[in-house]
């Protein structure tokens, strides 16, 4: 585990990756990352993955078009 500072960047506030970390991920300058909820209230950090990106947008599509089917199951 590594500490972090946050930085102030323009108008935001950022973290700058070691490069050892950056390696580890295969990312570079530009390269779009997704940050998510873990269960156990943390965040994780992770690449891109085009293939990801359009399984989601299916599934976001299924989960529009079926809202009341699942909402049912859901009970």
């Amino acid at each position: 585990m590594s500490a972090l500072k946050l930085t102030q960047i323009g108008n935001s506030v950022g973290v700058i990756l070691p490069k050892e970390v950056l390696a580890r991920l295969n990312l570079g300058k530009g390269d779009t990352v997704y940050l998510t909820e873990a269960s156990n209230g943390g965040v994780n950090l992770s690449p891109y993955d085009d293939e990801f990106e359009r399984q989601m947008e299916a599934a976001r599509r299924i989960m529009k078009k079926r809202r009341n089917v699942l909402r049912e199951l859901a009970k």
